[in-house]
């Protein structure tokens, strides 16, 4: 044998005896990381999981009762009662919940929409006056879902003139509903009656939305980036308004904390998967005065974060852009709009001689 051989022989013996040291090292320091300077098995001083403290505001109250109801192990710890579950999974009660003068330190003074939301809180039993079984039976590529209110038939007409036309291009099905009435039963009603789905575009009757525009956007969607697509104009690193003037205040006594990541309410859109996941998800988040930040919060709740997209103007283009109809070509949505503007925009967009 060549001394070449014998070497390279040798530096291999080497080097699996510094690999069997090694091991044995590394085995010797994970095994004694548990146990203290005698040897002895750690044993944590406290719980891991503990409880958390009760807070002031009352939403936030209700809404660690349904933690813990979720919660196995806290439910243990806690040794939750029977009451604290009856409450908390008091979803198919609608009655008024009689007990929130105690509960809510300044209820009296509320303004009374707070006082008729917070009385009926735990209420999930909404009826269905008018539903259309069949509005889904194609399976479509797109629902439009658009809140409005029965005296504003006006904003409806202008929509169904409009971008919210129902039609077939290259096999991708677009339907319409108008959402009347109190929220969310959307969500419950996209899971059960328009289950097939795709994508859903949920917004309000104020908008002018780019329709066209979204669905070339949703065609080059690859199936994991479409699986858990929800994108808006996203609100982050927001807080409730105490200002009693505002729309959206929130009494202290009500809610305290911060607000996660949320899609402005005048319009986002949403892949049919994560509406099931939402509609799933509301059994596990107590109802809340904006339906926006509802979303946000059971958006949280499945690990889902919102993404932002420049194509979402919630909060309006400046008004040199509002002059150019050019403006509206990489716009999925802006808002708001009068039901004039939005079919003279849809109205110009067509045309085949616009140059931009």
């Amino acid at each position: 044998m060549s001394v070449g051989r014998r070497r390279i022989k040798l530096v291999g013996l080497l080097m699996m005896v510094n690999l069997f040291i090694y091991v044995i090292v590394e085995v010797s320091k994970s095994s004694n990381q548990d146990k203290n300077a005698d040897g002895q098995i750690v044993v944590p001083s406290g719980n891991f999981w503990k409880k958390r403290r009760e807070s002031n505001a009352y939403w936030n109250r209700e809404q660690q009762k349904v933690d813990r109801l979720y919660n196995p192990i806290l439910n243990l710890l806690n040794n939750s009662t029977v009451e604290e579950t009856v409450i908390s999974n008091a979803s198919d009660s609608c009655e008024m919940d009689t007990n929130l003068h105690s509960e809510v330190k300044d209820f009296q003074k509320l303004p009374e929409r707070f006082k008729d939301f917070l009385y009926y809180l735990k209420c999930r039993n909404y009826s269905l006056v008018l539903d259309q079984p069949k509005k889904c039976a194609d399976k479509p590529f797109l629902l439009l879902a658009i809140k409005s209110l029965i005296p504003q038939f006006d904003r409806r007409q202008a929509i169904r003139e409009s971008w919210g036309k129902e039609l077939k291009i290259n096999n991708m099905t677009v339907v319409r509903v108008f959402l009347l009435g109190q929220t969310p039963p959307e969500e419950k009603w996209a899971s059960h009656s328009c289950a097939d789905a795709q994508f859903i575009f949920k917004g309000d009757d104020d908008v002018f939305v780019n329709t066209p525009l979204i669905l070339d956007y949703l065609k080059t969607l690859s199936a994991e980036k479409a699986k858990d697509l929800f994108i808006g104009d996203v609100i982050k690193d927001a807080g409730p308004h105490r200002d009693k003037n505002l729309k959206y205040y929130i009494p202290e006594s009500v809610y305290e904390g911060s607000y996660p990541p949320y899609a402005g309410g005048g319009g986002f859109l949403y892949s049919g998967s994560i509406a099931k996941r939402l509609y799933n998800a509301t059994s596990r988040v107590l109802l809340y005065p904006i339906d926006d930040v509802y979303t946000g919060m059971c958006l949280e709740k499945i690990g889902i974060s919102p993404e932002k997209h420049k194509g979402f103007r919630t909060f309006d283009i400046d008004e040199k852009q509002k002059k150019s109809i050019c403006s509206y070509i990489n716009i999925m949505l802006v808002h708001p709009r009068q039901p004039q503007e939005i079919i003279k925009i849809w109205s110009m967009l067509q045309d085949s001689q616009l140059n931009c």
